[in-house]
């Protein structure tokens, strides 16, 4: 039987934005300190944070 299951896991825009970053940074294109080549892990681990606070500060109001 065929089954058409699709998956989308993968990378992600964060991700390969990351890596595009890395490479550009190694390879002397921009000058960026690390902080903002890394910047799209941080500010989206950021946002999960903050969403999970205010999720759970509703929680607990409602």
């Amino acid at each position: 039987m065929n089954s058409n299951k699709t998956s989308s896991g993968g990378i992600g825009f964060c991700g390969l934005l990351t890596i595009a970053f890395i490479v550009l940074k190694l390879t002397g294109y921009i000058t960026w300190s690390w902080m903002w080549v890394l910047s799209p892990v941080w500010i989206s681990l950021s946002l999960v944070i903050v969403c999970a606070l205010i999720l759970a500060w509703m929680d607990n109001h409602v």
